[in-house]
């Protein structure tokens, strides 16, 4: 008996075929769907189940009896991936036709696969072995005759070929649709000693195919690894001084709930203390710079997950503090006071003490304010400093002046006007110092000797009935006058001046002139005295 060919049956396989393959293009043209998280395009094992068509070409030898049948089947196989792309499969095959011709196949071998959207495409290569049988052959001629077999032998087979999968998007991508698998096989089977009596035929037969498989992939597990353990930490406050407490804090994501996770800290700069994701870092004896604290965490007993994070933090040295200083008032008399007032800072709080100094007068205060007196200072600016220090030693410094005004200055001395001489009475002799006049002149006497630096000023003045006689008595009559202090009274003459004045009146003015004061003379007439003075006129008898 030969193989007969199901010629309809595989027209309907390759229909079935073109008819997947064209409601699968038309379904990722109207109705593309992105592999799922976990899809096939993740899977770490799939697992196929089709149909398969098998066609046979070859010849038994030395007999000549030529394999070229079809048949149809079953194909099973299941891949396992150690990556993405690469894995190893093992496919099992099925075509019996009947008691003696039968073929079996056992085959594995690597497996490549690559994903284009919706699509994945795959090539392959097995080698296994193959149960195989026939061709059997009756002679046909007419009439009684042998039958002739070759039983079922085991042989080694290979298979070369590939094919496309498009994903179903059902079930998350559970399931592809095999649209085709194409491989080329090759089978060797030895039927032993041709024409064997009995009906064997025997032979050997070197047999090439082409096996076209269809059906269903199924994805399980994934090969993409677990997101890695990402661990970020932060630290406040980021700026510190020293003996300030510092706070890091953790942040680890995609940790395994099921694992327990261990968090370790360290720091070049200050003791760290913490067993969680929350840590306390001492600053005390970090000297002034910027320094960084690292965090590690881990999960699990045998930790195969781990991450690191850092985070940086700076010491400032300690700030010396800051002042400033005022006066109130600015400016004051000679011997008031003036309160200073110091405003001081230690950016640490830290706690601090107060002194003055001054470049005149006297200061006194411990505090915050303190108060200058002025008593027996000289008038001018008097600078005063204001000192502050912090329990580290840290100082700081700052002035502000206080302006002493000067005594006021003595009144400007001024002329002041003394008695005035008469000489109406002595009608002979109208120049003449009387008694009268001596009492008045020996007044002056007395306030020259008295301010021993004033002088004197003695203006003499003619009546107009004197007529043409009227300049010639005033200046006598001043002469006579400064001759009576000068001769009788002793008075230096230099500290006398003498003037003719314009009063209408047989009179002698004076004017006292103490030192520093301005005499205003007017239209006053120095006398000459360098001039002599005329002989006096007998009277007629």
């Amino acid at each position: 008996m030969v193989y007969r060919p199901l010629h309809n049956f595989g027209r309907f396989v390759l229909a079935a075929c073109a008819v997947s393959l064209g409601v699968a293009t038309l379904g990722a043209q109207t109705t593309p769907s992105a592999p799922a998280p976990g899809g096939h395009n993740d899977s770490r094992v799939d697992v196929f189940l089709g149909y398969s068509y098998f066609g046979a070409h070859g010849v038994v030898k030395p007999a000549g009896i030529a394999y070229s049948s079809i048949d149809l089947g079953g194909i099973a196989s299941g891949a396992y991936f150690f990556n993405k792309y690469v894995g190893m499969e093992l496919t099992v095959g099925g075509h019996p036709n009947g008691t003696n011709d039968q073929l079996y196949t056992a085959s594995a071998g690597p497996i490549a696969r690559v994903h284009l959207s919706d699509f994945s495409l795959f090539a392959h290569a097995n080698a296994g072995g193959a149960r195989f049988g026939g061709p059997n052959r009756n002679d046909e001629s007419g009439g009684p005759s042998p039958v002739y077999y070759n039983p079922n032998v085991w042989g080694p087979t290979l298979a070369v070929g590939g094919g496309m999968d498009y994903d179903l998007p059902f079930f998350n991508n559970r399931f592809s649709l095999r649209l085709f698998q194409v491989d080329y096989r090759y089978i060797h089977a030895n039927f032993g000693p041709a024409n064997t009596p009995g009906g064997l035929l025997g032979g050997r037969a070197n047999v090439s195919a082409a096996e076209l498989s269809t059906g269903i992939v199924t994805h399980f597990g994934s090969i993409i690894p677990p997101p890695p353990v990402t661990y970020s930490c932060s630290i406040s406050p980021a700026t510190v001084f020293p003996g300030d407490p510092l706070t890091v804090t953790g942040t680890a994501s995609n940790l395994n709930p099921k694992k327990t996770a261990t968090f370790t800290w360290s720091s070049d700069g200050g003791a760290v203390s913490g067993t969680s994701n929350t840590a306390n870092v001492d600053t005390k004896t970090a000297a002034a710079g910027t320094y960084t604290v690292k965090g590690h965490v881990t999960e699990g007993n045998k930790p195969v997950e781990a991450a690191d994070c850092t985070a940086s933090y700076t010491i400032k040295a300690f700030e010396p503090p800051t002042i400033s200083c005022s006066a109130n008032p600015s400016g004051v008399n000679p011997g008031d006071s003036s309160t200073i007032t110091a405003n001081a800072v230690s950016p640490q709080n830290r706690p601090l003490t107060y002194s003055y100094s001054s470049t005149a007068g006297s200061i006194s205060g411990t505090s915050s304010t303190a108060t200058l007196a002025t008593a027996g200072a000289a008038p001018g600016t008097i600078t005063v400093t204001c000192n502050v220090v912090d329990d580290k030693g840290q100082t700081a410094s700052s002035t502000t002046t206080v302006s002493v005004a000067a005594p006021p200055a003595p009144p400007k001395p001024m002329t002041s006007n003394l008695c005035s001489i008469n000489f109406d009475r002595d009608p002979r002799r109208p120049a003449r110092v009387n008694n009268e006049a001596k009492a008045c002149l020996d007044d002056i006497a007395l306030n020259l000797q008295r301010t021993s630096d004033a002088k004197i000023a003695i203006v003499g003045n003619g009546a107009t009935t004197e007529k043409k006689q009227s300049q010639k008595l005033a200046a006598e009559r001043a002469i006579n006058a400064k001759a009576y202090l000068v001769k009788e009274k002793s008075v230096d003459a230099s500290r006398i001046s003498v003037y003719t004045g314009t009063e209408d009146g047989k009179t002698a003015t004076t004017t006292l002139i103490p030192a520093g004061a301005t005499l205003d003379s007017g239209a006053w007439t120095p006398v000459d005295e360098s001039a002599p003075a005329p002989a006096p006129k007998r009277r007629r008898r």
